[in-house]
């Protein structure tokens, strides 16, 4: 895969002690010249549904109201080539002992975004890659991002990983599409059923996927690919 890519990245639960045992990172990507077709396109959906160009898709808003409109999506993700998920599942934060590996959560978050990008990037292509922006760390974060995943991927002269940057969900589609995908897998990890419709959206992604959105998908599954992640058990 060669060319330039935009890389929108999302987060679910992945503070300390938020009192949630699973943690989602995960991204969305696509050709850098199809970026803004694709956001049209998501944009043509929302009319279809009667809702503005600038209504924020967010899984928190999934409701059976809106069903119609967030199938839609699903579908539409799946049916376009140039869209493509990836998303590391933390199965049980409770399990984490960073003191025994003598480092800190934020240098294990650093490291599992990482390990979440990592099946995407290729060296013969490049990278921007976007995440919504969460609070007033959102600088530092991302300069300790690029730091680290240039590092990691030997990209020196930041040639593979060209940008690192902040936006605003509501005023990027593919941020919020990446919101809802992420939303999905944590709904069924979470095994969580007290709403019909996101239920239902789950299940559609499991047909549409043919994944139970539950166990890692192979290394190199293109368009809807899963890592599963867990801390490895330590000797009382």
């Amino acid at each position: 895969m060669t060319g330039k890519f935009n890389v929108y990245c999302d987060e679910s639960c992945h503070l300390e002690h938020d009192q949630q045992n699973v943690m989602i990172l995960g991204a969305v990507w696509c050709p850098l010249e199809k970026t803004k077709k694709i956001a049209q396109a998501i944009r043509a959906i929302k009319e279809k549904h009667g809702l503005d160009q600038d209504f924020e898709i967010k899984w928190t808003k999934v409701s059976p109201g809106k069903l119609d409109f967030y199938t839609d999506l699903i579908d539409y993700f799946f049916a376009e080539l140039n869209l493509h998920f990836r998303a590391l599942i933390v199965a049980d934060k409770n399990k984490l002992r960073h003191e025994a590996y003598g480092q800190s959560h934020d240098e294990w978050y650093f490291k599992m975004y990482f390990t979440m990008l990592k099946a995407i990037l290729r060296p013969n292509a490049s990278y921007r890659i976007y995440l919504d922006i969460k609070d007033t760390r959102s600088a530092p974060k991302v300069r300790k991002l690029q730091d680290v995943l240039c590092n990691n991927a030997y990209d020196f002269s930041r040639e593979i990983i060209q940008k690192v940057q902040t936006v605003r969900s509501h005023e990027v589609e593919q941020i919020q599409l990446a919101d809802l995908l992420i939303g999905a897998v944590a709904y069924a990890n979470r095994d969580l059923s007290s709403s019909s419709a996101k239920l239902q959206l789950v299940e559609i992604i499991r047909e549409r996927s043919g994944y139970s959105l539950t166990h890692s998908t192979l290394y190199r599954e293109d368009k809807f690919n899963l890592f599963r992640w867990t801390a490895q058990e330590l000797d009382e």
